[in-house]
Order: structure tokens, then C-alpha cells, then sequence
């Protein structure tokens, strides 16, 4: 039995599926990049630890657009909000050391987190695809905590954070490759 996907539905899958890819890569090189330079504290890690919720805003906004036929993108837009409040408290966080950034960082991904699972629960059904979503969101989510306890050790340090992004990012991957299906329906 063939099944067809309304047009909304693959327009907004095959969107998604490029989003996936790209933010596959991002996290990818992020870490990477980031994991090279941040022994410590210093201004080019604070700015790499902005970039990454900036990025979450703008693939937010990306995915909003996108799946207006869809749905509503009430909570992408509270995630945009959330993810603007983490890099404007990591940027402050980073005058005042490793342990308020973990923090920062720890609260953007239990709320963040959160969002992305319900996103995914609702689209679940419609679109598919959206397990790798659904459990990447409840992983940020305890990450989110774990990056607490990472802040009250004796010597925090930011790989923890660093190494959030790496499963995120195959997550990410693995559902792009998921839409590819349903992308493809007509």
C-alpha cells in the first residue's frame, strides 16, 4: 500500500529535512571548534557558546516559516525567545566563569529541550520522522541537569557542554534522513 502525503506535509518535511542536515553540521564543526579552544574562559569560547543558541534562534525561525501549513509554531517561536535569553546569559555568564555559563547552559537545555519534545510529539503523527527529535529533547533535557551538577564541581569544566552538541547533532541527522521519506511523498 502506497501512502501519499498531503503537499503541505512533504513541502514542510523536505524544508525540515534540509534544516536537519545543516544544523547536523553546525553542531558537528561547533564541537570541534570548540573543543579545541576552551581549556578555560576565554573571549573566543564565550562568543562559540553564544553562537550556538543564536544559531537554535535562527534555525527556529527557519522551521516557523516552514511549517506554518502544518501547524502552529507558537512554541518554535518560544523556543526563538528562550534561545535569546540563553545567548544573552551566556554572554553574561561569561564575565563570570565556568561554573555560571554551565549553568546558563544547563537551564537553556532542560527549557529548550522541553520544546523540542513537544514539537516533535505534535508532528509526530502528520509528518513522522520525529522520534530522534522526541528523544533528543528528553536527552537535552536531562543533560540540562547534568550540567548543573557539572557546575558545582570542584574544577567545572566546559567540555560537558562542549559534548552536548555531538548527540544533538546526530539526532538531527538521523531525523533528516527519517523526513527523506515522507519529503518525498506527493
Amino acid at each position: 500500500m502506497t501512502t501519499v502525503a498531503a503537499p503541505g506535509i512533504s513541502t514542510t518535511a523536505a524544508a525540515l529535512r534540509r534544516l536537519y542536515f545543516a544544523r547536523f553540521v553546525f553542531a558537528i564543526v561547533w564541537a570541534a571548534v570548540t573543543f579545541t579552544i576552551a581549556d578555560g574562559l576565554n573571549p573566543l569560547a564565550v562568543t562559540l557558546f553564544v553562537l550556538y543558541p543564536l544559531v537554535d534562534v535562527a534555525a527556529a525561525i527557519i522551521d516557523a516559516r516552514s511549517s506554518r501549513a502544518t501547524g502552529s509554531p507558537t512554541l518554535l517561536y518560544v523556543n526563538v525567545a528562550v534561545s535569546l535569553l540563553a545567548a544573552a546569559g551566556l554572554a553574561v555568564a561569561g564575565t563570570s566563569g565556568v561554573p555560571a555559563v554551565l549553568r546558563v547552559w544547563g537551564a537553556w537545555a532542560v527549557v529548550a529541550g522541553l520544546v523540542q519534545l513537544i514539537v516533535g510529539v505534535t508532528r509526530r503523527r502528520g509528518m513522522g520522522g520525529q522520534w530522534p527529535m522526541i528523544i533528543s529533547g528528553a536527552l537535552s533535557m536531562l543533560a540540562g541537569g547534568s550540567f548543573f551538577a557539572a557546575a558545582a564541581a570542584a574544577e567545572p569544566a566546559l567540555a560537558n557542554a562542549i559534548g552536548y552538541a555531538v548527540p544533538g547533532a546526530i539526532f538531527f541527522l538521523i531525523a533528516a534522513i527519517r523526513l527523506g521519506r515522507t519529503a518525498k511523498r506527493t
